[in-house]
């Protein structure tokens, strides 16, 4: 090079930077690759019983509104790498998380593992259940359900293979703050059993605070966020039947949906004007457009048709999101990811009654000494659905702040730990009252009475109640049919009465867990505590507080003073709750299920501190013992899909009620048709929809405006008997305040089984009317 002249030299240098620029792939000054993905993991939408409220006849009859796996990966350019995983789930799974780890293993070796791979679950208590691997959890599931399960495995590693392939140079940004109203107390009687001092030191008796990160890709801009903000994902009630991202999942596809607003514009083919409009458009619309009656004249022209055989593709190819997405840019992903939320409701407005409406007995959650009559109420009581939005729109409004205001630069390593530990016989160290310290040791895991009282978010049946620490002989001798505790688990656990030994039941295999994943995750000045449970508030702030401490003795320079620590709830796997030990002491529904007795937050905090010891000053971690891989030993007692059937000369898809001719609707009403349906478990239609509003443009051309991924779109199913072959959908339509004014129809996909096993695809569709 050195016959160059200075001046060649000078254009060579010039050329390589533009061509570095221009790539798109390497910019100076970016510390961090980062990709996010987003995948449909619905499962099931018929036959199966939901998770969480071990509620045996709710099982799901359609699709509120879809499920998703979104993932976010932060990678250093040379270095290390962590993925974090936000499931519309209930909680994470042992087994799925095996599997998922195999799946990627398979595909990139040892580049993705249970050290630096975290899934978490928002806690819906209305997605399918079936999907765990221990039998207490999925005995109202009648066993294992595999399309559960796969729909969870196959969208997590989806959603992980797009944020990988999406992996590019990026910034992060962190702040937090305040949100007052979507969450409280559900136990406020065993957070008061906690010392006066330490309560002294909160100004809430739950944790108002939400954690964001911002996400933006150096060439596109915002792709993304992720927040952790504690409140239980029980708007919905355990009498709903429609498969739900209750509050979590409604405030993500709000956000996601908002920044698509907010940062583009789409071009509705066939237009007559060919201006482009957004699909949500302003709601200082006029009510009556002034070509109304010409789209009465047009909405007469289009009637409803027979049903059709369609394919498996029409579904997807009519999603709405879909259809007006960008092939060369990443989607926005958004997720509201769970944290401490053991105690902490989004029914807002308080227990009651429901045959006085007076307020429910404090200590007990009880009416007249019985659980089944208290109820939490939500902000939209007695509307379950809007009490959903009102606490979802919340969180979405909260972190739509956040991000918006966020400049805190993310800088610093990326890194984790991980270490399995058998919770059920682990040596704790705990400081004693007068100085010193002494050994103590958890439990096998075990169920307290008043787990099977409930809460007030879904309250239990029988005469149980809250706050029991004896129990009563009738039950306790039905117990000791399945399996009476020594006396060595019962000093153990005690005050605990118990009522399910779960950790020493074995047949046919295991109930309950006993080895659990514990994981620290950093990236930068954020550090994730990866938890296998519901924490409740002060348990929480005990584990945060005391890793927090760790952090910046050990690290006061790196971190700068400045370390976020975030507690991801659920993650993994499932272990139930953890209380502090004064709140385990008045067993309530959260003490009475936190299983490994009154040493499980000690035993966290101790093996936490650990991890974080090794995480600063780079040392490994174990890795312990193995959990069980407990797959090929799983009981599936679900009943498979034989036929499907219509009366005779209907095909599939027919209309049974039809939207009224010539009809007018304005926004905030509810329009809704009805069609000769199969059972939805033919086909999850995973990135597709059931259900779908299209929108008129121009002569004949009709755009999706609206899928079962809507907040505003419900997809109800239904048999006229438990055992008919035949079946019936349900379309309905609350129109949103910013629908515009038009020519809409109703469509319903759907795929049904012969007797001979074979699957054929049908659409059906409704007659037009007008909305304005």
């Amino acid at each position: 090079m050195e016959f160059l002249t200075l001046r060649a030299k000078m254009w060579i240098w010039l050329a390589m930077w533009v061509m570095v620029l221009s790539s798109g792939r390497v910019v100076l000054g970016s510390e961090y690759l980062i990709g996010l993905g987003s995948y449909d993991i619905t499962g099931p939408a018929a036959d199966v019983n939901m998770m969480g409220y071990a509620n045996t006849e709710q099982i799901a009859s359609g699709v509120h509104f879809r499920l998703r796996a979104r993932s976010f990966i932060v990678a250093e350019p040379q270095g290390n790498r962590v993925v974090f995983v936000n499931l519309d789930a209930c909680m994470g799974s042992q087994l799925v998380t095996i599997k998922v780890l195999e799946r990627l293993k398979a595909r990139y070796g040892n580049l993705y593992t249970e050290k630096n791979v975290a899934i978490s679950g928002i806690h819906t208590h209305a997605g399918p259940g079936g999907y765990l691997q221990y039998v207490l959890y999925i005995v109202t599931s009648l066993g294992f359900v595999r399309q559960s399960f796969d729909a969870l495995v196959d969208g997590i590693e989806k959603s992980i293979i797009q944020a990988h392939q999406n992996l590019r140079p990026g910034s992060i940004y962190v702040n937090k703050g305040e949100l007052l109203d979507a969450g409280v107390n559900r136990s406020p009687s065993a957070y008061l059993n906690n010392p006066a001092e330490e309560r002294s030191k909160y100004k809430y008796d739950v944790d108002k605070e939400m954690t964001l990160l911002k996400f933006i890709d150096d060439e596109w801009g915002p792709v993304g966020s992720f927040n952790w903000f504690a409140t239980h994902g029980t708007s919905m009630s355990n009498t709903n039947s429609l498969i739900s991202g209750d509050n979590k999942g409604a405030a993500a596809r709000f956000m996601e949906d908002w920044f698509e607003q907010n940062t583009s514009q789409i071009r509705y083919h066939g237009s007559p004007d060919g201006k482009e409009i957004p699909r949500r458009v302003s709601d200082i619309i006029p009510d009556l457009p002034h070509n109304y009656h010409q789209l009465l004249e047009i909405a007469a022209a289009f009637n409803s048709t027979r049903g059709k055989v369609a394919t498996r593709f029409s579904s997807a190819s009519r999603r709405v999101r879909s259809s007006f997405r960008q092939a060369d840019k990443p989607c926005f992903v958004s997720a509201f990811c769970q944290s401490n939320c053991g105690d902490v409701s989004p029914n807002v407005l308080g227990a009651f009654c429901v045959d006085t409406g007076l307020p429910c007995d404090f200590n007990h959650s009880t009416c007249g000494g019985k659980n089944e009559l208290c109820y939490g109420r939500g902000p939209g009581y007695p509307d379950e659905f809007e009490s959903t939005r009102i606490i979802g729109d919340r969180q979405f409004r909260k972190a739509a702040d956040l991000f918006e205001k966020a400049t805190e630069k993310m800088t610093g390593k990326v890194d984790s730990r991980h270490v399995y530990l058998d919770f059920s016989n682990l040596k704790v160290t705990i400081p004693k009252q007068r100085g010193g310290s002494e050994a103590v040791n958890t439990c096998p895991a075990a169920m307290g009475f008043a787990f099977a009282a409930g809460t007030t978010d879904g309250p239990g049946a029988f005469d149980f109640k809250q706050g029991d620490d004896k129990g009563n002989l009738f039950w306790k001798s039905v117990r000791n049919l399945l399996k009476k505790p020594g006396k060595e688990q019962n000093d153990c656990q005690h005050p605990k009465p118990i009522l399910l030994d779960t950790g020493e039941m074995k047949q046919p295999y295991d109930w309950a867990p006993s080895i659990l994943p514990l994981q620290i995750i950093r990236v930068g000045q954020l550090v994730i505590l990866s938890v296998p449970g519901e924490f409740t508030t002060m348990a929480g702030r005990r584990l945060r507080d005391a890793v927090s401490a760790v952090l910046l003795n050990e690290a006061k320079k790196e971190f700068n003073g400045n370390v976020h620590v975030v507690i991801a709830g659920l993650t993994n796997t499932y272990s139930q709750y953890i209380t502090t030990f004064e709140e385990y002491e008045v067993q309530r529904y959260e003490g009475a299920s936190t299983l490994y007795g009154p040493h499980t937050l000690a035993a966290y905090i101790q093996e936490f501190t650990k991890l974080a010891v090794a995480l600063v000053k780079g040392q490994p971690s174990q890795p312990g013992p193995q959990p069980p891989d407990l797959l090929d030993k799983q009981i599936s007692l679900l009943a498979p899909v034989v036929r499907d059937a219509t009366p005779r000369d209907v095909n599939f898809g027919d209309v049974i009620s039809d939207v009224p001719a010539n009809s007018t609707f304005k926004r905030g009403q509810m329009v809704n048709a009805s069609f000769w349906s199969a059972c939805p478990r033919n086909d999850l239609m995973t990135e597709g929809t059931f259900a779908l509003v299209e929108f008129l443009q121009g002569a004949d051309d009709w755009a999706p405006a609206y899928d079962d991924d809507d907040f505003s779109l419900r997809f109800i199913w239904s048999r006229p008997s438990k055992l008919s072959p035949q079946s019936m959908a349900t379309v309905e339509w609350r129109i949103p305040k910013s629908a515009a004014p038009g020519v809409y129809r109703i469509r319903h996909f759907g795929a049904s089984k012969s007797t001979l096993g074979s699957v054929r695809h049908f659409s059906g569709t409704s007659s037009a009317f007008v909305v304005v």
